[in-house]
């Protein structure tokens, strides 16, 4: 009879370690689901801030060949030579996007003309629109992976390599080759965005502030996982298709 009775107790206790274990598994699961609908709900709220503000630049090449990524160097600095100019007296983001939506048949010109020039009949398309970008470095600012508005200037195919740069606020007309940008331009970038976000783009690569370098991960984890789930996405469609 005792032998039963700890039989008895034995299978109590080892099906109370069972519950308090599973349930244990339960709340760190929750929890990590939890915080990643936190991260990646705070990853969108500052993609979002940061594309509502900036509008990027995108050049692509038709391929990768050295005479093709040439000519799209050639029709990026025209692009920029005639962009700088129209938007040397832009103060905001709407003055800017209807300067750019009124400069679209001309940037289109002028790149088929420097085409044509070259030898070449590839065909130009321009477009504003939002699009997946990685992450990338100006001199010492940085912006995490996302999708961002953008003027976007593709040549021929558009199967090449691309450039890409920052319109407003104006990082694409400093030279950032130094690793600094100048501070009238930093000025501009913390008048568009929060000071959250304005102490991330400027700080990401600062060693002595973690905090600031994680805030920047996890948007840059969570936009780039977006942006490859979407591009998946977009490659089962067009196979199907």
């Amino acid at each position: 009879m005792s032998k039963v009775l700890a039989r008895i107790r034995e299978i109590g206790i080892f099906h109370r370690k069972n519950v308090l274990i599973k349930t244990a598994v339960s709340v760190v699961i929750i929890s990590l689901l939890a915080s990643g609908i936190v991260f990646a709900t705070y990853s969108d709220d500052v993609n979002k801030s940061l594309a509502d503000n900036l509008i990027r630049l995108h050049v692509v090449a038709n391929s990768d060949s050295e005479e093709d990524q040439a000519l799209k160097r050639d029709v990026r600095d025209i692009i920029l030579e005639y962009m700088k100019d129209k938007l040397k007296d832009s103060k905001d983001i709407e003055q800017t996007k209807y300067i750019i939506n009124e400069s679209m048949p001309e940037i289109e010109k002028l790149a088929v003309q420097e085409i044509q020039r070259q030898g070449k009949d590839y065909k130009v398309e321009v477009m504003l629109g939002s699009y997946p970008f990685p992450t990338k470095l100006y001199g010492d600012i940085a912006l995490p992976a996302g999708y961002y508005e953008a003027l976007r200037v593709v040549i021929g195919k558009g199967e090449g390599a691309n450039w890409w740069c920052v319109l407003f606020p104006p990082l694409c007309f400093v030279d950032a080759t130094h690793g600094t940008v100048p501070e009238s331009v930093k000025e501009e970038l913390k008048n568009v965005l929060t000071e959250e976000e304005y102490s991330m783009v400027i700080s990401a690569d600062a060693d002595d502030d973690i905090p600031v370098k994680i805030k920047f991960k996890i948007v840059e984890f969570f936009q780039d996982s977006r942006i490859k789930v979407s591009g998946l996405f977009d490659r089962i469609i067009r196979s199907i298709l």
